[in-house]
């Protein structure tokens, strides 16, 4: 590619005395991108070895889930019966879109890819569920054994077995993604959206099991309505904690986001904070089933609302912060691109903004059409992750092969630009992101706007 290499400017130096690789000018006229001309040449990583292909992991993973999944939806309908599994997978599907929908929306700024997202899912809801039931049920009968104390084994079980077994094999699906998916989990967002769907997905199957006891009780018992158990299951864990679950992992999750943030060498903080977060999700899961077994209904509920509400509060204020803090880095980061001559000085603003993304890809299909609005939406993906890949390159956490990624990703955008730049200036314009020109002043034979 013709270039001639540019002193990065003093914010792209990054810490601990490592210099940052400088941004590459875009030459006069048309450049060329020798590396990444050819479309199925786009990789980051040469060829492996057949049995360490993505297919052969892909088939694998699904393999071990579909397994997982068979056995413990048979354990679950063999312990609810039939109808009562139907009843309560109806009732259990409900929650689903809504905690999906929460957490891809914190997501919005560089969304994960959508594998991955059901890959956490069918772990939590199959292969952590199936740990689980398998491990509680285990330690609370050989408890219940050496103790001859059955009730005694049920509450170790609820506050002390449960917790450290489903957090430890929830955690699983987000260290999975950490070690092997690692260009997609950059932050504490990443982890916030990882460990949300693991959770979702492992209280999907305990509520069917809740459920379905729940309206397997009622038919022993004839009771329906408002006051049957299963009205009352639901209320508690559909509709006044559906985030109980989420809540914990997500304290695994974000352990997990801030050791992302971890500069090369520092492995005991990449150790540490994954185990503080883990040690954190089990402490407040134990206290939510603690106050269900030994305090009664008051107790509950008093911790509900002391603890759990406002513990969510502050989860969703630190997802959001982080969310912001993204695109903070999104503004900071790609200027420099914009004074190489890659991107419109009005691009980092609109970029950093997702009602100017909203905007810019609004103004192109009205314009130019679906097509159009499809290659201003990669644009901005492609961009954002150009401005993470810096900034992890600045704190030293980027990769031997930045270069070949930069290089491929500057071809994204080219190819890109002639519609998404337009888009992006205007919106970045449109939403006082960007100085505009006054309209009633007489440009003469320029007029800025039809830029």
């Amino acid at each position: 590619m013709p270039q001639s290499p540019a002193e990065a400017p003093a914010s792209e130096h990054p810490a601990h005395g490592e210099a940052a690789a400088p941004v590459p000018h875009r030459a006069p006229g048309e450049p060329a991108f020798p590396v990444a001309a050819d479309r199925t040449q786009w990789r980051y990583r040469p060829r492996r070895a057949f049995w360490r292909s993505r297919l052969v992991r892909a088939v694998a993973v699904i393999t071990v889930l579909a397994l997982c999944a068979l056995v413990i939806l048979a354990l679950v309908r063999e312990q609810t019966g039939t109808e009562g599994f139907l009843v309560g997978l109806g009732l259990a599907v409900l929650p689903v879109p809504l905690l999906m929908a929460a957490f891809r929306w914190l997501d919005r700024v560089e969304p994960g890819p959508w594998k991955n997202l059901l890959f956490a899912f069918a772990w939590g809801a199959f292969a952590a569920a199936l740990v689980a039931i398998l491990a509680n049920s285990f330690a609370v009968r050989w408890i219940a054994t050496a103790t001859a104390d059955p009730d005694a084994a049920d509450n170790l079980g609820a506050t002390v077995i449960a917790p450290v077994v489903e957090e430890s094999a929830k955690a699983a699906a987000i260290l999975l993604l950490f070690l092997f998916r690692r260009r997609d989990f950059g932050g504490p967002v990443d982890g916030v959206v990882a460990a949300g769907f693991t959770a979702t997905g492992f209280a999907f199957t305990e509520n069917i099991l809740y459920l379905g006891n729940a309206f397997g009780e009622d038919q022993e018992f004839g009771t329906s309505g408002l006051g049957s158990v299963t009205a009352a299951t639901f209320f508690v864990r559909v509709v006044m904690s559906p985030f109980a679950h989420p809540l914990f992992t997500v304290l695994t999750g974000l352990g997990f986001g801030f050791a992302a943030l971890a500069p090369r060498g520092r492995r005991l903080r990449k150790v540490l904070l994954p185990l503080a977060g883990l040690l954190l999700a089990m402490g407040v899961h134990a206290l939510w089933n603690g106050s269900a077994t030994f305090g009664g209904p008051l107790a509950f509920y008093a911790v509900y609302a002391v603890f759990m509400v406002p513990a969510f509060g502050l989860l969703t204020w630190l997802a959001v912060w982080s969310r912001q803090r993204e695109l903070r880095t999104i503004s900071r980061v790609l200027p420099a691109y914009a004074a190489a001559g890659w991107l419109a000085p009005a691009e980092p603003p609109a970029l950093s903004s997702l009602r100017a993304r909203q905007v810019a890809r609004t103004y192109a299909a009205r314009a130019y059409g679906p097509e159009a609005a499809r290659a201003v939406g990669e644009y901005e993906s492609f961009a954002t992750t150009l401005a993470f890949l810096r900034d992890r390159a600045r704190r030293g956490v980027a990769g031997p092969d930045f270069t070949a990624r930069e290089q491929e990703l500057l071809h994204h955008l080219w190819q890109r630009r002639p519609v998404a730049s337009p888009a992006l200036t205007y919106a970045a314009r449109a939403t006082g992101r960007a100085w505009a020109p006054p309209q009633y002043l007489d440009y003469g034979d320029f007029n800025p706007y039809r830029s």
